[in-house]
């Protein structure tokens, strides 16, 4: 173990352009409205959704969309890593995202004591245009869209109990869309303005009045249990905020308005009104160009207060979940929270009584570098009297509420946003940060958390190419040989500048005709074959060098005949679907693995003339029983005694689409491919033999890598997105017994990176011809047994957007010999480990560097030599326009 740091070259490369689109929209799903004719339901209902995050939808400006799920698993409240990628929905090309909408699919059944999942809701878009979309999540394509009839869309936003979406046209008119039973259709058109709708709200629903009955109905009925009529809720009035300087309430049964608010000009010019919010007692809130809030009384439509908040136009608000918060942001790039003060104690017993409590700006920060775009709450907001929602109660933890924001600067930033009343109870003291940044939970105190972006690449070793996926095309990079760039990877860089050698050439620029953009793209490992494809169709190159060194790509359209011959399913536009979600090929480069979108695994012979198919898998495409996130392998697999009570739980994945395959690994000596899906099934396949092996036990979260162990490539690794390891025997069909409990042995500071794992990769060991397989098995009897991991080759380099580290697998299974040990041996007195020797083996056997960001890959080329590619967020920000400044009093 006392061994000396092991000198790496290292490529260090910046000149990977990637520009990571703007974030133009967020949201999170809604909660189910609570129940009129239990309080009781409702109250248990938020007691356990306390622990439970929804899914964070993100819009970009490229037309992508992003579903991230939250990373933590057991009911656990906190994830250092938080919300993470789970699937992204490609924008049809070209397309940009200005808006997004979540509603519960069918909120009258939606489950109460979780937040509705990606499978219960629907996802609406607006681009700019006069089209609504509706997008598919479980396929990841456009389901249905329907005109506005009233111009380009300019804002939209759903009632609470998700039954209707207003949507703010360029004609000055609001069109009410139904979405009643899974629906998508006109139901109203409110009165012309002359103006555009810039923002929509909807007001606090109230509840519905009970239906008259007569005295014969009521006897009739009387053995019946009828709560429809009290379980409803209707909603009354919405607000719409202009481009007239204005604000409109309106009433929704007639489409007529009642009233209108005028907001402050500036110089005669027309204010905007960007954005728009409503609470739970009526009061309106409204961010426009002239950076002003306004609070306004929505009984008498005049202004309660007014804040001079920002520098410029006020482009998003959000509410905290109790209410009795507001967040703004907008071109300034200043984030601004105001705090509800109630009235005192002594106010409310003198004449004053019939006064209110009053907004304050309570702080500010600046989190962002350019304009922000949106800002999300989680848990949203209910606009409900506060008799219908739960209490905190001093005795239970209190999980802070999180806020979300996004803008041009293309960075995700969550922080925790404590209301200010809850601090000063005695709830504080059970507060928990579900970030886990720190102890402080207020807005003004806390630590922010960003969460990186990603980028498509892959390394081609033996060619020592590396490419990179953009929107529309590939470009591809030579990393030449320069033996002095030299680092150590268990200390610090002690390479040059980056940029100060020129160690790289682009070589290869394509671009495409797509239909959306680029979904996946992969480089074959001696650089001869290139492959790309949308949502729709695959394009497949065999790449050239020529003798100057310069590289050709040659498309080989017959892959697309053998595609068509063995994908029938059909895609959502009624043609012929042929595009993939996953491609890997084989270490020889001889086959490529290709998961098409339609989940389909395909191995594709490229050592003929042409491709041919050899085989086709549809493990992923048949139904499975999932019960509590879990899937259960066949039907008498999921029969007991308690069936009935976790029927509630279970779920038919047949019933909510085909899930995708979210990654692939194939083990180095070319035998086992493994593929898993969205749903965390995993299966495995003998690519000798051409068959179907096993099913691997179904992990709490799909994984974020999957990779075979060198030395032991039956030996299957997946790393979960909250950085716990899972390894699986895929030979024998069983976990190692060395790692059964491997995540326990792991350092924590691996567990609290703030950013994912992203890839692992080994270092290439060229064996000496001179040793055998027996000088090999010498060589191991010589120390503690290593039970089936070989000491020699186990060292990983795990990497994520920010960190790299070296962790030494073999040691873990060491460690568990010193806890594991057999019966014989149970009476041989062996040293407890303390937590000193715990800390110094974590000290010689983890090693994290976070000098480096934002890494976008990191593999190996050849022994001793590693790349690794950054795109420093300074790169990204530096090709954005110039930041909004507004120069203070006498400064130039």
């Amino acid at each position: 173990m006392n061994e000396n740091p092991t000198p790496i070259a290292l490529h260090r490369c910046r000149f990977v352009d990637y520009s990571p689109s703007p974030i133009t929209a967020l949201a999170f799903p809604p909660l189910p409205l609570p129940s009129l004719h239990s309080r009781k339901v409702g109250k248990e209902r938020e007691h356990d959704r306390r622990g439970n995050f929804g899914s964070l939808v993100v819009g970009y400006a490229n037309g992508n969309i992003e579903v991230l799920e939250w990373t933590g698993e057991g009911g656990k409240p906190q994830a250092p890593q938080a919300w993470q990628l789970r699937k992204t929905l490609p924008g049809p090309y070209p397309s940009k995202v200005d808006s997004l909408a979540l509603t519960i699919r069918y909120p009258d059944i939606c489950a109460l004591n979780k937040p509705p999942s990606t499978s219960d809701l629907r996802l609406f878009s607006s681009g700019g245009g006069s089209e609504l979309l509706e997008w598919d999540i479980a396929k990841r394509c456009v389901k249905r869209t329907i005109n506005s009839q009233g111009g380009s869309i300019w804002s939209m936003a759903a009632n609470p109990a998700s039954t209707l979406l207003a949507l703010g046209c360029e004609d000055g008119s609001v069109r009410l869309v139904s979405l009643v039973a899974d629906t998508l259709q006109h139901h109203r058109r409110f009165d012309h303005v002359k103006s555009r709708v810039l923002s929509i709200a909807w007001g606090p629903p109230v509840p519905r009045q009970p239906k008259e009955t007569t005295i014969q109905e009521t006897t009739e009925d009387s053995g019946v249990e009828s709560d429809d009529d009290d379980d409803e809720w209707s909603d009354s009035w919405l607000v719409t905020g202009g481009s007239d300087s204005s604000l409109r309430k309106w009433d929704v049964k007639t489409g007529r308005s009642i009233d209108r608010m005028i907001t402050d000009k500036m110089k005669g010019e027309k204010t905007l009104v960007w954005t728009l919010g409503v609470l739970a007692d009526g009061t309106i809130i409204s961010g426009d160009s002239l950076g002003i809030v306004k609070f306004w009384d929505s009984m008498t439509c005049t202004q309660l207060q007014s804040f001079t908040a920002h520098g410029a136009d006020i482009l998003c608000l959000a509410i905290g979940p109790e209410g009795s918060t507001v967040f703004t942001s907008g071109v300034d790039q200043k984030i601004v929270q105001f705090s509800y003060v109630p009235p005192s104690p002594e106010a409310s017993s003198s004449a004053l009584a019939s006064s209110s409590g009053k907004w304050i700006q309570s702080a500010s920060r600046r989190l962002h570098s350019h304009d922000v775009r949106s800002l999300a709450m989680w848990p949203p907001y209910i606009p409900v009297p506060a008799s219908y929602t739960r209490k905190s109660s001093a005795a239970s933890p209190y999980i802070a509420p999180i806020l979300v924001s996004g803008g041009l600067d293309t960075s995700i930033t969550l922080i925790p946003a404590l209301p200010a009343h809850i601090t000063t109870s005695n709830v504080a003291a059970h507060v928990i940060n579900p970030l886990a940044t720190s102890v402080a939970t207020t807005f003004e105190d806390s630590y922010y958390r960003r969460i990186a972006y990603r980028a498509t690449m892959c390394v081609a070793r033996k060619a020592r190419l590396v490419s990179c996926m953009y929107e529309t095309g590939l470009r591809i990079w030579r990393v030449l040989d320069i033996p002095s760039m030299v680092m150590i990877i268990d200390g610090m860089d002690n390479s040059a500048d980056p940029d100060s050698r020129i160690s790289w050439e682009c070589v290869l620029e394509v671009e495409l005709n797509v239909h959306t953009n680029l979904i996946s793209s992969s480089l074959s490992e001696d650089g001869r074959w290139l492959v790309a494809s949308d949502l729709y169709e695959t394009k497949f190159f065999e790449l050239t060098i020529a003798p100057t060194g310069d590289v050709k790509a040659k498309r080989v359209r017959s892959l697309s005949v053998v595609l068509q011959e063995h994908l029938s399913v059909p895609g959502s536009q009624g043609t012929l679907s042929i595009g993939g979600n996953k491609f890997l090929f084989t270490p020889d480069s001889s086959k490529m693995v290709m998961a098409s979108t339609s989940s389909t695994i395909l191995v594709i012979d490229l050592g003929s003339a042409k491709p041919t198919c050899l085989r086709r898998f549809d493990q992923h495409q048949k139904p499975s029983l999932v019960s509590a996130g879990r899937v259960i392998r066949g039907a008498s697999r999921g029969q007991s005694k308690h069936e009935n009570h976790d029927a509630d739980d279970s779920d038919d994945i047949s019933n909510i689409g085909t899930p995708s395959v979210v990654q692939m690994a194939v083990s180095p000596d070319g035998q086992w491919l493994a593929s898993s899906d969205d749903r965390g099934r995993t299966f495995v396949y003998n690519l000798d033999s051409l068959q179907y092996h096993t099913t691997v036990p179904s992990l709490p979260h799909p994984p974020n890598v999957m990779t075979f162990l060198p030395d032991k490539p039956q030996i299957l690794l997946s790393v979960l997105p909250d950085n716990t390891l899972h390894l699986y025997d895929v030979e024998n069909s069983e976990v190692p017994s060395w790692a059964h409990d491997i995540n326990s042995r792991v350092p924590k500071q691996f567990f609290s990176t703030p950013d994912p794992v992203l890839g692992v990769t080994f270092e290439p060991v060229l064996l000496s011809p001179s040793l055998t397989n027996g000088d090999v098995a010498m060589a191991d009897a010589s120390h503690q047994p290593t039970h089936d991991v070989a000491a020699s080759h186990s060292a990983a380099i795990f990497w994520g957007s920010s960190w790299m580290c070296k962790l030494r697998l073999d040691w873990l299974g060491q460690y568990a010999d010193r806890r594991k040990r057999r019966k014989s041996e149970a009476k041989q007195p062996i040293p407890p480990i303390s937590n000193v020797q715990n800390s110094a083996w974590e000290a010689r056997n983890l090693r994290m560097i976070t000098q480096y960001r934002a890494i976008l890959i990191a593999d190996f080329l050849k022994p001793g030599e590693l790349v690794l590619v950054e795109r420093p967020l300074v790169d990204v920000l530096s090709k954005l326009p110039p930041a909004f400044f507004k120069p203070k009093y006498g400064n130039t």
